[in-house]
């Protein structure tokens, strides 16, 4: 048996970062390493590690484990960031992109980043401009393989963050997103658990480039996950 894929995880307490760690069990292809600021309860038969440390030092663990791909679940909400713009930016932009060219001077050739259906630099929403302008810098970080995921409503269980929004959306998503059609599609709600075997599945591809994935491309390679070896 071949050696198991490391794979480092940024956003470990996250949604999508939780539903990753919890695929992660049982399998002997993927060793994940997690890199988060505060601990995370790990589900149990994980097998990876997890180091707690402020992200100004998250380079020497990238540095130490050596990984062959990072996958990028960071992001915070305008709650937290306290309705301030440069806080919200300060984590969903910059501290993505410092984790990536830490990753990148460090060797890691792939990445896969968490972005949002819509997101574009011309969007009235400051939440889309921000993801786009995330993903035009990532771009010019150099690596050899880029996956952008942009899914559209997360659905999933939270740690009580839920935005009062977010949850009648959520509520209303099995008929709005029948009326989604066209170029709307991209904008239905998706399970995090998807979004999260789209992201291990396609850190896993060697083949160079770049890609965006819509909530239907991310649904293919979700069903692209290979199923977990025996021990």
């Amino acid at each position: 048996m071949s050696d198991p894929l490391r794979i480092a995880l940024v956003g470990a307490t996250g949604l999508v970062g939780r539903e990753a760690i919890a695929l992660s069990v049982g399998r002997e292809d993927v060793r994940l390493t997690g890199l988060a600021r505060r601990e995370v309860p790990l589900p149990r038969g994980a097998r990876m590690e997890m180091f707690v440390a402020e992200p100004g030092r998250w380079g020497e663990v990238l540095e130490a484990v050596r990984p062959s791909a990072l996958i990028c679940a960071l992001g915070t909400t305008w709650r937290k960031a306290g309705q301030d713009e440069d806080a919200f930016r300060a984590v969903d932009r910059d501290l993505v992109l410092e984790t990536a060219r830490a990753a990148r001077e460090h060797g890691v050739e792939r990445m896969v980043a968490i972005s949002s259906a819509g997101a574009s630099l011309a969007a009235r929403a400051f939440y889309l401009r921000v993801k786009a302008e995330m993903e035009r810098d990532l771009a010019k970080v150099g690596f050899r393989r880029l996956d952008l995921l942009r899914p559209g409503l997360l659905r999933g269980a939270r740690d009580g963050d839920r935005r009062r929004a977010e949850r009648i959306g959520i509520a209303l998503s099995p008929v709005t997103d029948l009326m989604l059609h066209g170029s709307w599609r991209g904008y239905r709600s998706i399970p995090a658990r998807t979004v999260a075997e789209a992201a291990l599945a396609l850190a896993m591809r060697r083949a160079g480039g770049r890609f965006r994935h819509d909530n239907d491309a991310i649904r293919r390679a979700a069903r692209e996950l290979p199923q977990p070896l025996p021990a």
